[in-house]
This record gives C-alpha cells, structure tokens and sequence, in this order.
C-alpha cells in the first residue's frame, strides 16, 4: 500500500513486484485486500468524535487571522517570536527554502509593495498546522505577488 500510494509519484504494479520480489498478480491482491481492510478500519473510525481535530482546525483558522492582523499593523515579526517556534521551516515539498527570517522579510516584502493576503482554509493537527492564502495583489498593479523565497 506505501508503494502504491504515498511513494512519491504512482509506483507501477511491476515495480513494485520487483522491489517486493513477488509476482504481478501477487501485489494486484495484496493491494486489493489491504483496501479492502483500510476501508472497513476507516468505516469503523467514522462516527468516533473528532472535535479535537475540528477545535484546533477552528483555533488555527482564529491564529491565522491575527497573524494577518498582526501584518497589517506591522508587528508580524514580533508576533511569531511570540507565537511560534524558532524551528519553524518553510517548505517546498519536503526541501526546506527558509527560515523565520525568510517569512518575515517575505511578508514585510509583499506588504511594503501592496500585497495582501486573504486566508483561504486552515488545517491543523496534532503536530501540522496548514494555512492555504491567497495573494491579493494591489489593483494597480495586477502582476506585483511574487513567492517570499527564490524558485517558488
């Protein structure tokens, strides 16, 4: 099932064959029962609460809009001292491209030449927090949003 499906890419049948050491039909039906018991390990999860995984998904979505707040009036950086952990990382895929310093000369950056944002979902788990924004860039210059980092 890892190799099917959170392998980077769609891992081909008979690559996994190979890597498994069993034959084509063999990892057709091991991937046929395996989604068969994730689906009924799924079904059985269904009902059982997760209000801790919506309460944090809500507070998440609350933490984002003060952060953007705290943009505005120009005390992003002081917030996410703060708030936030020294270790945070930006990511592209799983290849850091910067640090705290990074987000803040990239946030201060965009809201110096008229670059907003505008929170579109939030998700957040136990150890994941995700912010997926939207650059709204100025009406007069409809082209100005660019990434925080080189290559983005």
């Amino acid at each position: 099932m890892l190799l099917r499906h959170f392998s980077l890419g769609v891992t081909p049948y008979e690559r996994i064959a190979e890597a498994c050491g069993v034959p084509v039909g063999t990892v057709r039906s091991r991937l046929n029962q395996g989604r068969s018991k994730l689906a009924a390990a799924l079904a059985v999860t269904a009902d059982a609460p997760h209000g801790d995984s919506a309460q944090r998904t809500r507070a998440s979505h609350i933490e984002a809009g003060e952060t953007l707040a705290a943009a505005e009036r120009g005390h992003f950086g002081r917030l996410i001292t703060e708030r936030w952990s020294p270790d945070v990382l930006l990511l592209r895929g799983n290849e850091p491209v910067g640090d705290r310093e990074l987000l803040v000369r990239g946030m201060d950056g965009d809201l110096e030449v008229g670059v907003r944002q505008r929170l579109v979902q939030a998700v957040a788990g136990r150890s994941v927090v995700i912010w997926e924004m939207e650059l709204l860039n100025p009406a007069d210059h409809p082209t100005t949003a660019r990434p925080p980092w080189p290559g983005c």
